[in-house]
């Protein structure tokens, strides 16, 4: 018998709709994914407690509670990054520690622990602690497809995962790589070699997922990821319904209860229209992927992204990119966080026209072995951009030169933090986190809207349109309205690729919006970039942390000042040798390529 673990509640509605369903409209269909039988139900870890904090508006520990007051008989299993935890950096052995302490005592069974780069010892920290917490351990070996990567590699990896205590193994292959007669190949060699239950996923990205599920499960595995119907296929993984239905009657029958899933189908299926705009184009099978290798979690993000650089165009560009940007980085497999690091990497490189002329932090920090020991050699030529004269790369455990954080955590966060949640999460996440918890407690958490235009009664508007004003042509897009706060409706505006929050004061009882007073919020008052000592933003995003202040001397390549765009960290560099004069932004200011942020003389 084959056992399956549903996967809708987290990878699926991560791969196809940018990880953005609410809690609120998976409730009902989660009761009855309880009726069926199981293995496991994967509904949280991922992508998803980022996207709560960040667009949802929702403690992630609250969602955590909701499943397990549901899921009495299933176990609730989540994805864990290794020493990344459910971010994008390395992340101290206390974090870890107190992430995973915390997930097993408010409702995570089976912690699927896997690293970007298949490099064990990000992952020993992990599986001991799952296993001192009573809990299940499975070691995920990331699969991917290069000249360095062979089954025999992964079978010595995946030896290494049982002898640190993994109790199941899992291969997961991301982005729909592996092809059927892989899969059998594979799954036989690790079955032949261990002695723990090896479970299988794969995306249907590249349109043979269905098949490789077959020929594993012909192989000998012995559990397999799939997802409901509402959220399956595409860049989502093969349908449960369609496997269930195609093993019964087979030694490998499941035995599953086809009509309460067949229930949740059309709940979710009705919710999900509710998430239109946060379906991409790429959400069906795309070829492409095996040259790309993005995964199915990730493109979606990536189109959303791009969406927002107002740069969807350039999606065909940044997928060229991107193999030659995994390959100057050591072929890593593309899976969080390097899926991430490769893809930003590669999307700044298409729109600043020149191959590394912006470099993110993250991806600095890759190449100089922060997140551990790359697959094959990096790029010299990327090596002499990044490393400093004399500066060699790190080679001991990562963390190891990691200080620990939880104490600073809970200094800096007493204000705003009202229990221990609070603080872990604002430990991994730093000033969003704080925006989030600040904003709850101040009673103003508003999630984004999930339509272009909430009904507010007043007449459809305009999406898009040009507007001349001095003889000069503007481009107008409207592309979102929220909830009204002291008597103004913000109104997501772009203007010519840039996006302004504009705050109208809102006539409810006039029919509608009234647009006799406006304000811009955050992003209006900053000068426009004239002087060449102004300093501006490599690409439009939020002003993380100002390093300097007014006064300060500096050189050109100094680091002035980060934005986080793409979930990735931009370091702002000086261009010239001088002294602070002016500083005219503040951290958490959204920014973009045409304004400054401060002033070199």
């Amino acid at each position: 018998m084959v056992k399956i673990t549903e996967n809708s509640l987290r990878d699926g509605h991560q791969s196809l709709l940018a990880t953005r369903m609410r809690t609120e409209d998976m409730v009902e269909a989660a009761k009855l994914l309880e009726q069926v039988g199981f293995h496991s139900v994967e509904a949280w870890g991922g992508a998803t407690y980022d996207t709560c904090l960040r667009y949802l508006k929702e403690d992630p520990f609250e969602r955590l509670a909701t499943f397990k007051a549901i899921f009495q008989k299933t176990p609730i299993q989540m994805l864990l990054r290794g020493q990344n935890l459910i971010g994008y950096r390395h992340y101290a052995d206390d974090t870890v520690r107190e992430f995973i302490r915390l997930s097993a005592l408010h409702g995570v069974d089976i912690f699927r622990i896997f690293d970007a780069l298949n490099d064990i010892r990000n992952l020993e920290v992990s599986i001991e602690e799952v296993k001192k917490q009573g809990k299940h351990a499975q070691g995920a070996i990331s699969y991917t497809v290069s000249p360095v990567h062979t089954t025999a590699g992964f079978v010595e990896y995946a030896k290494e995962l049982v002898k640190r205590g993994c109790d199941s193994v899992c291969i997961k292959d991301m982005a729909g790589l592996i092809t059927p007669m892989a899969a059998f190949e594979l799954v036989k060699a690790l079955k032949e070699s261990l002695s723990v239950p090896v479970q299988f996923h794969s995306h249907s990205t590249a349109g043979f997922a269905f098949g490789s599920h077959l020929k594993a499960v012909e192989a000998g595995a012995d559990i397999l990821d799939l997802s409901n119907s509402a959220l399956a296929e595409g860049t989502s993984h093969p349908c449960a319904q369609s496997m269930v239905a195609a093993l019964a009657g087979t030694p490998y029958d499941t035995k599953l209860n086809l009509e309460p899933m067949e229930q949740a189908a059309e709940i979710l299926k009705r919710h999900r229209r509710k998430y239109k705009k946060f379906e991409s184009e790429y959400n069906q099978i795309d070829t492409r992927v095996l040259v790309s290798q993005i995964p199915g979690g990730m493109i979606s993000n990536m189109a959303n992204q791009l969406k927002e650089q107002n740069a969807l165009n350039r999606m065909d560009e940044v997928l060229r990119e991107i193999p030659k940007v995994r390959e100057d980085f050591g072929f890593p497999p593309l899976v969080t966080p390097s899926s991430q690091i490769v893809g930003t990497q590669a999307v700044l490189n298409v729109l600043m026209g020149e191959r590394y002329k912006t470099i993110t932090t993250e991806t600095r920090n890759l190449v100089r072995g922060l997140y551990g020991k790359s697959p094959a050699p990096i790029s010299e030529a990327l090596k002499a951009k990044i490393l400093s004269e004399g500066e060699t790369l790190i080679e001991t455990r990562p963390a190891d030169s990691l200080e620990p954080e939880m104490e600073r955590a809970k200094a800096e966060s007493v204000e705003f933090a009202k229990n221990e949640t609070d603080v872990i999460s604002y430990a991994i996440f730093g000033a969003m986190a704080k925006s989030f918890l600040v904003e709850r407690n101040e009673g103003k958490l508003a999630p984004e809207p999930l339509t272009l235009f909430e009904d507010y009664g007043h007449e459809p508007l305009a999406k898009e349109f040009t507007v001349t004003v001095h003889g000069e042509q503007y481009q107008v897009k409207i592309e979102g309205s929220g909830t009204k706060e002291e008597g103004l409706r913000p109104f997501f505006v772009r203007v010519d690729g840039e996006l302004k929050e504009v705050f109208v004061e809102s006539n409810e009882g006039a029919g509608g919006a009234s647009a006799s007073s406006a304000s811009t919020k955050k992003s209006g008052g900053l000068p426009h970039a004239t002087k060449q000592g102004h300093i501006i933003s490599p690409m439009p995003g939020t002003l993380a942390k100002i390093k300097v202040k007014v006064g300060d001397l500096v050189k050109a390549g100094d680091t002035l000042a980060v934005v986080e765009a793409m979930k990735m960290e931009n370091e702002v560099l000086s261009t010239i040798d001088g002294t602070v004069k002016e500083i005219y932004a503040e951290e958490g200011t959204s920014v973009s390529n045409n304004v400054a942020i401060m002033l070199i003389g």
